[in-house]
């Protein structure tokens, strides 16, 4: 089942907290804002806009480099190979350049990741592509690696003859983390293997865990992956998308506990005392130190996972201001201020600015 038919047929789930949408303003005279108390944020929507000559297709993810940078990667067109799947915006949203054209059809996972005094982009590929490469700030290659055949988890020919097919058995990456040290990370196979890997800072494959199951260390499309290093020690979470649930892992990947009520859990990241959720099913969820949901932003649920909720999807004019349809992922600068990037065909990229 592909994906579009898959959030078209699951059912809307409850929320772990509160519904905490805010003050949405319909004159248009003030900012619209959305959530509550200590996490309420103005909602900049299209705020990343691309030059005349680039299209987004199914915007994925988003990072921010330590000049304030933004990264977004989308998916691209296979037939289209030299259109780039990264663009960078600086820190008003203007365009500043683009390039990745190697995963065009299947750009995915995008993080960055400071080593030594340097800054390096980690990109994952899916569909025809699936590889995963560290590059420079400025798109040059550092290495690109293919299916860990080692892990003997992969279908003859996956590493070298990769073909735009599902299964199991083959390798179709989606997020990364990093293990505290420095030394190693962590890439998840959400839509492959449903297994995490674990290599060596080379990209060499060391170990792994996980693989399809109904929960307790055991995933249905384990989609998006963070090391949480906010309490005494670090842990590992997974989104375990399909099961609509968080799972939680000591950092060599023993099972901890799970947390149930997301709907369609994309993707995670760590802010201070925060861990940030974007959910598929058109909302973000923001946990505080003790995983308690303490806000719900941009929530669209009850319209969203409908029975026109994939009408809307493809439909621009149904969208609401301040809402999402479908937050793919999220990340945080600096000053504590939201980007998320949405998985809808015509792309769409919005800054949340902290206001509270």
């Amino acid at each position: 089942m592909n994906r579009r038919r898959f959030i078209q047929s699951s059912v809307a789930v409850a929320s772990t907290g509160p519904i905490l949408m805010g003050m949405e303003n319909k004159s248009g005279s003030n900012p619209l804002v959305t959530g509550q108390g200590e996490h309420r944020y103005e909602v900049i929507h299209d705020w990343a806009k691309l030059p005349s000559q680039f299209s987004w297709q199914t915007t994925h993810n988003v990072a921010v480099d330590s000049a304030g940078n933004l990264y977004v990667i989308h998916e691209g067109r296979e037939n289209l190979k030299d259109h780039p799947s990264i663009f960078v915006f600086d820190s008003k949203g203007q365009y500043i350049r683009s390039f990745g054209q190697q995963f065009q059809g299947g750009g995915h996972g995008i993080e960055i990741r400071k080593e030594g005094g340097d800054e390096f982009l980690y990109v994952c590929a899916y569909q025809q592509v699936k590889s995963f490469a560290k590059l420079s700030l400025k798109g040059e290659t550092v290495w690109q690696k293919f299916a860990p055949m080692e892990s003997k988890v992969y279908a003859k020919d996956e590493d070298t003859k990769p073909q735009k097919v599902w299964g199991r058995d083959r390798f179709l990456p989606t997020n990364f983390a990093w293990v505290p040290g420095g030394t190693d990370f962590l890439l998840v196979d959400g839509y492959g293997s449903f297994v995490v890997h674990r290599f060596d800072k080379d990209g060499h494959w060391k170990s792994m865990f996980g693989g399809a199951g109904n929960g307790e260390g055991k995933f249905n499309t384990p989609h998006g992956i963070w090391v949480d290093t906010r309490g005494t020690e670090p842990r590992i979470v997974v989104c375990d998308r399909a099961h609509h649930t968080l799972q939680f892992f000591d950092i060599n990947g023993k099972y901890q506990k799970t947390m149930k009520g997301f709907g369609l859990p994309a993707n995670v990241e760590t802010y201070k005392g925060l861990l940030l959720v974007p959910e598929l099913h058109a909302r973000i969820s923001i946990l505080d130190s003790t995983d308690k949901v303490v806000a719900t932003l941009g929530d669209d649920v009850a319209r969203v996972t409908g029975k026109d909720g994939g009408k809307i999807r493809g439909d621009s004019k149904q969208w609401q201001a301040g809402k999402f349809v479908h937050p793919h992922d999220a990340c945080f600068d600096a000053d504590g201020n939201i980007f998320v990037a949405e998985w809808v065909a015509t792309g769409r990229v919005s800054k949340l600015r902290k206001v509270s």
